[in-house]
């Protein structure tokens, strides 16, 4: 269960921007679409794959951690995102961090397992619409076509010299997510606005 309490209580670390990413979706006419998706919860899970915690883990969470590099796997309101050979990050609706640890914990049993709650640490801004690709094509060295970097897959990469988790969903409606750490992200934002200016 959420904690809404909690979640009331905090600040986005793009609350100020609210309106101006919702206008430049406006003058984009649709072909760009900008938001926050604040206060997502973020659990970075590390282990062995190999490990019979890792199919309990799984098991627990009902999906199967990726274990192809640079990629995405995703069940109900969960996603799993594979950072590295033993790391993955669990990305949740807001508040559900104490929870998803939990359920971790108890499924590695006695198994070596690290698992950390980093949901303050990054913020998720979303970046959609038919023209999201190019958009982020000019701040970031990666081939973002969709045969490279179709849905499901994600990177950890720069964007606009900063660096981000890049997750590719479905192509218009959910597009990116932008994962990038709160104290860079007003810094991205205004990159992002100011890119986004030639689609108005």
């Amino acid at each position: 269960m959420a904690d809404t309490a909690l979640t009331a209580r905090q600040r986005s670390p793009l609350a100020h921007a609210a309106d101006r990413l919702a206008a430049a979706t406006r003058t984009s006419g649709g072909a760009v679409r900008l938001a926050e998706l604040p206060f997502l919860t973020q659990v970075n899970v590390r282990l062995d794959a190999k490990s019979p915690a890792a199919d309990a883990v799984g098991l627990a969470l009902g999906l199967q951690l990726p274990l192809e590099p640079n990629t995405v796997v995703r069940a109900g309101d969960l996603t799993a995102v594979w950072l590295g050979p033993d790391e993955w990050l669990l990305v949740a609706p807001p508040g559900t961090q104490r929870e998803l640890e939990g359920r971790i914990r108890a499924a590695a049993g006695d198994e070596p397992v690290s698992v950390t709650d980093v949901s303050a640490q990054r913020t998720t801004l979303l970046v959609a619409g038919p023209r999201a690709r190019d958009l982020l094509s000019h701040g970031c060295a990666l081939d973002l076509h969709p045969r490279a970097f179709g849905p499901g897959r994600c990177a950890q990469t720069t964007l606009a010299r900063t660096q981000v988790v890049l997750v590719a969903r479905d192509e218009f409606r959910a597009g990116f997510w932008v994962l990038v750490r709160s104290s860079f992200a007003g810094y991205l934002t205004d990159w992002l606005l100011d890119a986004a200016v030639e689609y108005g």
